[in-house]
């Protein structure tokens, strides 16, 4: 089964995107199934449901949703591999800038928008620095100007990564980037499989449910600014 991770800034265009690689990858005749990761709710996998793939939701509720993600993709695959899907597609929560939610040898597309400003893409980390597929949307709101510096200040955080502008309400650049995704490699298992960077890292008081504030009620990984 091929499988594809998708993340991106919250409002980045996600599902639209993949909506509209959804309609292409039908059109190959491809039969398509969605895992969608949220953190406290989401309807999106009702839009899914109307397009007539399999899809299946989780929240990740008080947890961080990447190390949520990574805790049960294993077991969304096979669930995917049961339902004998030709194509996988998860889609992250709006991730925050420091998340790792890719996958060595998976193919892993980046979603980021031009109204984000043109000094965000030095600003994410892993998501989009290891992403092979650097999807920009938005690009009918800005100028031409905007969406070259922009596309620019992308290479140059991922100079490895193919770069596609794609309008998520008209789908146009979607087809272009459905077939790029269509020669992705097949995979049996994700068992054994390394992140391609490591998640965020922090075990600390706060984490345990801890919500007073002060040195005192600070335990485990804790940083502290210079002052």
């Amino acid at each position: 089964m091929k499988f594809l991770t998708v993340s991106g800034p919250p409002s980045s265009g996600k599902t639209s995107i993949i909506l509209k690689v959804i309609d292409a990858f039908k059109e190959r005749g491809m039969n398509v199934g969605v895992v969608k990761f949220d953190c406290l709710a989401t309807d999106d996998d009702t839009l899914y449901e109307k397009k007539g793939v399999h899809v299946k939701k989780g929240l990740s509720g008080a947890l961080c949703p990447d190390h949520y993600f990574v805790s049960n993709v294993e077991a969304c695959f096979e669930w995917g591999k049961n339902l004998e899907l030709d194509i996988l597609i998860s889609e992250s929560a709006g991730l925050c800038n420091r998340c790792s939610p890719h996958i060595k040898d998976i193919m892993a597309i980046c979603v980021i928008d031009n109204l984000s400003g043109v000094n965000t893409p030095k600003k994410v980390g892993p998501m989009l620095k290891s992403a092979d597929v650097v999807v920009i949307t938005k690009g009918d709101i800005v100028s031409q100007a905007e969406r070259e510096v922009f596309a620019s200040r992308v290479k140059n955080v991922n100079p490895k990564a193919m770069i596609i502008n794609v309008n998520g309400v008209t789908g146009q650049g979607a087809f272009e980037l459905s077939g790029f995704l269509f020669d992705s490699d097949e995979h049996e298992t994700l068992k054994g499989k390394k992140l391609r960077f490591s998640m965020p890292s922090a075990l600390c008081s706060y984490c345990l449910g801890e919500t007073r504030i002060g040195e005192q009620y600070q335990m485990g990984n804790v940083r502290k600014m210079n002052s």
